[in-house]
């Protein structure tokens, strides 16, 4: 990865291997087992926030941690994870005598795309904000390093295309299985390419040194239980592994500078054509999303643009 990145030792890159399969099984454990989710996003969250947080993301610290965007980031990021496992799991018992569950209010489902809007957006002021900063020759800001130019812009209108593309969210139904996973269908292979596309391009652009850990093996991490484990679960994939990376690097804040480093090449161009692929692609997606929408006539605020396609209904009849 010459071109993106550089290790001064390759253990490094042995380190990144299994800090994405720790973030990998940490998520399947708070998938599977409702004490564990409560656990890892509940308990050990309230207690760092008490007796670590303070110390080692303080505001100012030399390892760039204690900025409002750190915090914001884990409590959005917690706050999701903890939702989701309020519409898979919170139910009471009706006046009708019936077991009502959250997921069936429509209300409820709204929560999943605005915390995601809400979360991609937060790095969308960020992209911009560091173009404001006008470091177009690179400097450090906040103790992190970065670079300010024109790919900001593109990956900044890149996640406002990634916003507006998402969509069918009032399908989202809780699987029948003993793991009660919340179920996405109309979030299709093309929508998460595209996201993760830009959200490396917005870790790369805007947490450079750090974007090996917390944009490749991070994004890694939610893409593939996607793909080969929980199709069908990505936000909730993608929500735990944030979560998790985020309050680690929290709580060892030197981790990627100093423990294992991984430095980008610091490269104009490679900026460049990663916010470019980002922005291409999320363009390409709101274009053929636009397409279906005209040619089928859908309503996207409620119907499910993708339900007609092979892996929408492969991901139903996985989960029904």
């Amino acid at each position: 990865m010459g071109i993106l990145y550089q290790a001064a030792d390759p253990i490094y890159w042995v380190i990144w291997l299994f800090v994405l399969f720790a973030l990998m099984a940490f998520n399947e454990l708070g998938r599977v087992k409702l004490w564990c989710g409560l656990v890892l996003f509940a308990v050990v969250p309230i207690a760092l926030t008490l007796f670590v947080w303070p110390e080692t993301a303080a505001p100012g610290n030399e390892y760039g941690t204690g900025t409002w965007f750190n915090w914001v980031k884990t409590y959005s990021a917690l706050a999701g994870c903890l939702g989701f496992i309020a519409l898979r799991f919170v139910k009471w018992r009706g006046k009708d005598g019936k077991t009502h569950y959250l997921y069936e209010k429509r209300w409820a489902l709204c929560f999943p795309p605005l915390i995601l809007a809400i979360n991609i957006a937060e790095a969308v002021i960020r992209d911009f904000q560091v173009f404001g900063f006008a470091l177009w020759q690179g400097g450090v800001v906040e103790n992190l390093w970065t670079i300010s130019g024109p790919w900001n812009i593109m990956n900044g209108i890149a996640g406002i295309l990634n916003i507006i593309t998402i969509c069918g969210w009032f399908g989202i139904f809780i699987s029948k299985d003993p793991s009660k996973d919340m179920i996405w269908p109309d979030m299709i292979w093309a929508w998460i390419i595209a996201y993760d596309l830009w959200n490396f391009a917005y870790t790369y652009n805007c947490i450079s040194d750090h974007s090996a850990y917390c944009g490749l093996a991070l994004l890694l991490a939610c893409t593939i239980p996607t793909f080969f484990i929980k199709r069908g679960a990505w936000l909730q994939h993608r929500a735990q592994t944030l979560a998790l990376w985020i309050m680690f690097v929290m709580t060892v804040p030197q981790f990627a500078d100093v423990l294992a480093p991984i430095p980008t090449t610091h490269n104009p161009t490679a900026f460049f054509v990663v916010s470019l692929i980002a922005l291409a692609s999320n363009v390409a997606l709101a274009a053929y999303q636009l397409y279906r929408i005209r040619k089928l006539k859908l309503n996207p605020l409620k119907d499910q643009i993708y339900a007609d396609t092979k892996t929408y209904q492969r991901i139903v009849e996985e989960n029904e």
